[in-house]
């Protein structure tokens, strides 16, 4: 990956007309002023080759070659969900070795953090939506990153800001600023926000008028990446023939606010919400 490059294009952009230059300035002055905060050695990137943390890796990127020409490494936090999907994992490795990322894996506590019941057979990608499993009480997640960031605060104390590709239509992220100290009671970190005020359709559009490279699953019709256990194609992308179900990918996707339509233990049908 060339990070110089990376950086021209994105300032450029941000200097420029186009429809999503005041967006990507206000995320590059938001990261710039973390830097100047804290530090490069200090910050780390919560990486979980999700489509938004991919659009922050790639600004994170230019903004750091903007600043040091020669970037050896990025310090970053992967914290897994319960069986993930093969096809994610592959890309975050990839993207760690293309992003220099010094990416620290957390996996899940042993405790249930879903609320289903494990498959017998961990399915793939391409046959998961064949056999669909069963709730079964009450999600723990929440308890799960806690316990992520504790380990991680422990293994890494200079670490003291961590940039995360939160936007506001996601959950929680209604209130949130671009800047947060986590809640009393858990480890400390600065929160760093930057593509907090981007739509669903402006991360499709960064990413593809920039050709990053992003997880395969969204071209297979999902929408917002979870578990293998409660994480479908998005309904509102069904493309269905007399002889399959296909989707539409996901940029196609006209509606934002259907996102996390294919999260669940069971997504509904809906009419269809594709771009032509």
């Amino acid at each position: 990956m060339d990070f110089g490059k990376i950086a021209d294009d994105v300032y450029s952009l941000a200097a420029s007309d186009d429809p999503l230059a005041l967006l990507v300035k206000e995320a590059l002055d938001v990261i710039e002023q973390g830097l100047d905060t804290h530090g490069q050695d200090r910050i780390s990137i919560s990486f979980n080759g999700g489509k938004d943390c991919t659009v922050l890796l790639y600004l994170y990127a230019g903004a750091l070659a903007r600043r040091f020409p020669d970037v050896k490494q990025i310090h970053g936090i992967y914290i897994a969900v319960p069986s993930p999907f093969p096809d994610l994992e592959r890309f975050i490795d990839d993207a760690a070795q293309s992003y220099r990322l010094d990416l620290f894996h957390v996996t899940p506590p042993p405790e249930p953090v879903e609320s289903v019941i494990t498959p017998s057979q961990t399915p793939t990608s391409s046959d998961y939506t064949l056999s669909r499993p069963k709730a079964a009480g009450k999600a723990k997640g929440g308890l799960g990153m806690l316990h992520a960031l504790e380990i991680y605060k422990e293994r890494f104390p200079q670490i003291s800001a961590i940039l995360i590709g939160t936007r506001r239509g996601d959950p929680h992220g209604a209130k949130l600023s671009h800047r947060n100290m986590t809640d009393p009671g858990w480890p400390s970190f600065e929160r760093i926000n930057p593509i907090i005020n981007w739509s669903y359709g402006d991360v499709w559009t960064f990413l593809r008028q920039f050709h990053v490279p992003y997880c395969c699953l969204y071209d297979q019709g999902y929408t917002s990446l979870g578990s293998t256990y409660n994480t479908f194609p998005n309904p509102a992308l069904l493309a269905s023939d007399e002889n399959e179900s296909k989707y539409h990918p996901a940029h196609k996707l006209s509606d934002g606010n259907l996102e996390r339509s294919g999260r669940g233990m069971n997504p509904s049908p809906i009419p269809a919400t594709v771009k032509v």
